[in-house]
């Protein structure tokens, strides 16, 4: 068993190195800087259609199901003045259709408090 000291390992540059947890960045977020893809840039959404089906599913859908409209049409549209006033009217449209969701689960237990302080005093 002999040891020769001429014994080398070749590493390829793009062969990421492991690291401990906390103390560097990722392989992934490091290919994506290479790539000039940083993570506010990959999940910019400019027709709001994320908003507008978590609108749908989180909101007063029918104010979503507008919402979404506007954002395919925002999409579909060449102009960009266009395609801008229609996603701002998604925006604005998915933003509405969550507050008044939250709006009313809010009111329901006052108004049932309401309801039975009402009863209460009629008895």
């Amino acid at each position: 068993m002999s040891h020769s000291p001429d014994t080398t390992i070749k590493v390829d540059e793009d062969t990421p190195l492991n690291t401990t947890p906390g103390s560097a960045e990722t392989h992934k977020t490091q290919a994506a800087k290479k790539n000039g893809c940083v993570a506010t840039a990959c999940c910019q959404d400019h027709h709001h259609r994320k908003l507008a089906i978590g609108s749908i599913i989180c909101g007063i859908s029918c104010f979503g199901i507008m919402a979404l409209i506007n954002s395919v049409k925002a999409e579909k549209e060449s102009d960009a003045e266009e395609s801008s006033r229609f996603s701002q009217r998604s925006k604005r449209l998915a933003i509405i259709a969550i507050l008044l969701w939250l709006a009313l689960l809010a009111l329901a237990p006052a108004l049932m408090a309401l309801i039975s302080y009402l009863i209460t005093l009629k008895d």
